[in-house]
Order: structure tokens, then sequence, then C-alpha cells
């Protein structure tokens, strides 16, 4: 019980803490190398780095479970099914969230993909799980708080806003397929599969449309390293080990938290400066965030039981 409540609690905030200092990274990388060419080689390093995670844990179970059954071949078409479900939706969210932070702070990043812990509530109506009532002031607030962060005085977005924007819902879709597989396969091998996806899928983007450079790789080598490691390798595989037998919902208010840490970060290291605006944006998504979290309150008195 102990060991649960540790995974669905400590996991969700350690991730947070390493996605929102992450943030700062892919901004610096951003600087140098175009996004489907630095998400090609984050993907690749947590691939290699899990792909030895893996090894490693499956020698210790062989020893410590010798002689037991190997599994059943449906967990491993679960396992190549779940890995190119999650690695696609992590692809194209990580593309736009990279593309985002070309032109946007670490900060408003941070908080604007952070709106995907109102969208996977209301995503559940689809999935014929009604969220409560107070999912829809926390819409509102939302919105409000993007309105803040996001809208220029001639009422216009900027592209890089638009993009994190659209990265949350890609994200929504990433923790919604990883609820779904989290229970069938190992969390560990679920993860290392998804960035082999995430790897061919971005080097192909890179080939077509980018023109990678080893300098500028090189250039940006710290940053690809600490986001392929931390963000890749051991965030994601602690957002996948949380999620198991956890409400997806609760799971992302934690993961959530990263928007904080993006902003204390980008602050902290690169001296973002947002205006009051903004700030006050960052306030009412937060408020929307704990909102959409909030149990709904027992209405109605319970059923009187009949003794006839």
């Amino acid at each position: 019980m102990k060991v649960n409540r540790i995974r669905q609690n400590v996991f969700p905030v350690l991730a947070a803490f390493i996605w929102g200092t992450a943030f700062v990274a892919q901004s610096v990388g951003a600087d140098y190398v175009e996004p489907f060419t630095f998400n090609a080689a984050r993907s690749g390093i947590a691939f290699l780095f899990l792909l030895v995670l893996c090894a490693v844990l499956r020698k210790r179970q062989e020893r410590d479970f010798a002689g037991e059954a190997k599994a059943a071949p449906g967990s491993r078409r679960d396992l190549a099914v779940g890995g190119i479900c999650c690695g696609t939706a992590l692809t194209v969210a990580s593309f736009l969230q990279q593309k985002g932070l070309e032109t946007t702070t670490s900060g408003k990043a941070g908080f604007i993909t952070a709106l995907y812990i109102v969208i996977v509530p209301i995503a559940g109506i689809f999935l014929k799980k009604m969220p409560p009532k107070t999912i829809w002031l926390s819409v509102v607030l939302a919105v409000a708080g993007l309105y803040c962060l996001c809208i220029n005085e001639d009422f216009s977005i900027t592209m890089g806003d638009f993009y994190i924007l659209l990265c949350a819902f890609c994200f929504t879709a990433h923790i919604l397929v990883i609820d779904h597989f989290t229970q069938k396969v190992d969390g560990v091998e679920l993860s290392c599969v998804q960035f082999l996806v995430v790897t061919v899928l971005s080097s192909a983007g890179m080939l077509a449309a980018e023109s990678p450079s080893f300098a500028a790789l090189q250039a940006c080598a710290f940053p690809i390293l600490y986001v392929g490691i931390f963000s890749s390798g051991v965030a994601y595989t602690l957002q996948i080990l949380a999620q198991k037998d956890s409400d997806p919902t609760v799971v992302s208010l934690l993961l959530s938290l990263e928007s904080v840490f993006a902003t204390l970060a980008g602050a902290v290291i690169l001296h973002d400066q947002m205006s009051l605006k903004e700030y006050f944006g960052c306030l009412l998504m937060l408020a929307a965030v704990i909102l959409a979290q909030l149990p709904e309150p027992k209405s109605g008195r319970k059923k009187a039981v009949s003794s006839n």
C-alpha cells in the first residue's frame, strides 16, 4: 500500500519537476536545432537509456523468478500496439511543443501545456465518464487564463502559443492512451517502445523537412542529453508507472505542476519575464487546474432503507 502511494503521488511530482526544468533546456535547444532534429536526438538517447534499463530489469526478473512461465503472446502484441499509439501521440505533442518554444517563453509554455488537466476530464465525456459540474467553471477560468497569457493587445495569438495549445490536446491523448495500455503491459517496456517509435517518426520528419547539422547538435549537446535522459527516459517512465491503477485525472493534476516549475526555472535560469497580465493568467490557469480536481460535493440524501 505504501509503495503504491509513493508511486501514485511522488512519481508524478518528480516527473513534473523534471519536465518543468526541461522547458529551459528545450528553449535553449530551440535556438540551435529544429524541432524534429531535437526530438529525434532526445528520443534516441531515451530509447537507448531505457533499452539498457529494460535489459537490467529483465535479468533481475529472470534471476528472481526462474522457472516461471513467460509472458503470454498477447502481452507482446499489447506492448507493440501500445508503444505505437503512445509514441505517435508523443511525437506530435513533442514536435508542437518544441516548435512553440522557438517563439514563446518556457514559463508560458509550461502553463499552456498544463491545460491538459482540464481537457482530460472533458475527454472523459466521450468515453462515457461524466466529469463533475465544477469542471465547467474550471474551463471558464482556463480560457480566461489563456486569454491573459496568449492574446495580444490586437486580439491576436502568437504562433508559438498556438502550437503549445495544440500540444496540450495531444498530451491529453497521450495520457488517455497510457491509461489504457499501462494496465496491460510493463511500464518501463512501454516507455522504451514508445521512444523507439518517437525516434523513428521524428527522424523521418527530420530527413524530410529539416537540414540537421552535427555542429548545431554538438552546440546544444547538454540540453539534449538532459532532456533525453531525464525528461524523456526518466520522467515519462515515471508518468507511466504512476498511472498504473490510478485515476488519470488525479495523476494529471500532479503532472501539471510542471507549469509552476517551468515558470520558476525560466525566471531563475533564463531570466524570463512576463507582464502582470500574463502572471494573472498563470494564476487563473492554476486555479482552473486545482478546481478541476476538487471532488464533486455529494448532493441528495441517502436513500432510506425499507424495513418492511
